[in-house]
């Protein structure tokens, strides 16, 4: 799409030409000018400050396989269990998205599956709607399709699932990737049917959105009369549900069109995984203590292609600060991998993975030295997985190696 279409000021295109030129490098065919104003737009028109935004983007979905995320086996229970769907269209063409956010039971979801899927299952909801809303500007020669509308329905929300400090860390860590890796892909957002108790939740994780995300919000409360003549201004009612003040019904006259949005539900008990579980027989544990202001440190080297470095843990007690950090052995350039964060693996075990690449180290940190009266105790398994290539050539040949089954469930 040509610049001279897009409306922009003389300093705008000018920084949209440097921006190109800056990151010519890492462009695909379908990069195009709309493309690169994303990133522009959420960084103020900073050419270097989009370019970094961009940059560290590219090297995330490499980290998560983003490109190919839609073929990821999800876990039925987020199948059948995440709350959300496109009823149709706004007025643009841009694609409707609901949310029936009550019906997110992160509670039942995280005793369930691992954070690392919760990730990955809202990665690859974000890339089929972007793909959506392309196909939508294609067919309607409208660049503004691109974008989507959202409608948050707040109705029956519990904040107490959100106290739970795991809980408050996944969504947390869901708006920091969201922010980071897809800016303005949102047109609107309506937050509708908020108690007076969504205001304490909403002012905590506001904290971590953009301002250009902020300012494309908008909330009310219990009142259909307030909050659905805006929805209306920009949304057809043929494209939302008869619930939603739409027109639209099921087949068989469901008024919530749960052919189209799925409204989530509790996890039952009997899908929970319980810790026995998790720490099974097949994978090695180890158990040891770190000392109040001490530090636990791992170091593994990759050198073939395919592997990947896997990590299970839980403390008992108190919690611990947890990080990877990669360091190329031939330029010496490091990276974390996993930022240092403090993660409550006392309430809930912490696993997850990521792709190694040949020739680099890996420093794997559990840190305690921010505890100067707690020794916290740990039993962890952290292993760097056999080469991808190596368990293919095993499965065919029918002698898989033990390690075959964890890089499988890795990926």
């Amino acid at each position: 799409m040509a610049s001279k279409t897009l409306a922009l000021q003389d300093d705008e295109r000018f920084a949209l030409m440097k921006f190109r030129r800056q990151v010519a490098d890492v462009l695909k065919p379908e990069h195009d000018d709309y493309y690169l104003l994303r990133w522009l737009r959420a960084r103020a028109w900073n050419p270097e400050a989009a370019e970094k935004m961009l940059r560290d983007s590219m090297k995330f979905r490499e980290r998560w396989n983003a490109d190919e995320i839609d073929q990821w086996p999800t876990p039925q229970v987020l199948k059948d269990l995440t709350p959300h769907g496109t009823p149709g269209f706004d007025r643009d063409g841009s694609p409707i998205i609901i949310i029936p956010f009550a019906g997110f039971d992160i509670w039942g979801l995280l005793h369930t599956v691992s954070r690392a899927d919760i990730v990955r299952m809202t990665m690859q909801a974000l890339e089929r709607y972007m793909k959506l809303a392309f196909e939508q500007s294609q067919k309607t020669g409208n660049p503004a399709c691109r974008q989507v509308v959202v409608i948050f329905d707040m109705e029956n929300f519990n904040l107490k699932q959100y106290v739970w400090r795991p809980a408050s860390e996944v969504v947390i860590s869901l708006i920091k990737m969201y922010e980071a890796n897809y800016p303005e892909i949102l047109k609107c957002c309506y937050i509708i049917n908020a108690p007076k108790v969504f205001a304490f939740a909403y002012n905590m994780v506001k904290n971590f959105l953009g301002e250009y995300t902020i300012t494309k919000i908008k909330i009310y409360k219990s009142d259909q009369s307030k909050w659905l003549p805006p929805i209306l201004e920009r949304c057809d009612p043929s494209q939302l549900p008869a619930h939603f003040g739409g027109t639209q019904t099921d087949d068989d006259g469901n008024p919530k069109c749960e052919q189209k949005v799925k409204y989530g539900g509790k996890v039952p008990k009997e899908l929970y995984t319980s810790k026995e579980d998790s720490f099974n027989n097949n994978v090695p544990f180890n158990e040891t203590e770190i000392k109040k202001g001490g530090k636990l440190k791992l170091a593994f080297d990759c050198e073939d292609a395919g592997c990947f470095l896997k990590w299970e843990f839980r403390t008992f007690e108190h919690d611990i600060r947890f990080g990877i950090k990669c360091t190329n052995k031939k330029t010496m350039e490091s990276n974390e991998e996993v930022p240092l964060r403090r993660v409550a693996s006392h309430q809930i075990d912490e696993s997850g993975f990521i792709p190694c690449q040949p020739g680099c180290h890996y420093s794997v940190l559990f840190d305690n030295s921010y505890s100067y009266f707690k020794t916290k105790k740990i039993r962890y398994s952290v292993v760097m997985t056999t080469p991808l290539a190596e368990i293919e050539q095993a499965a065919c040949e029918n002698i898989a190696p033990l390690a075959t089954e964890d890089a499988v469930e890795a990926l």
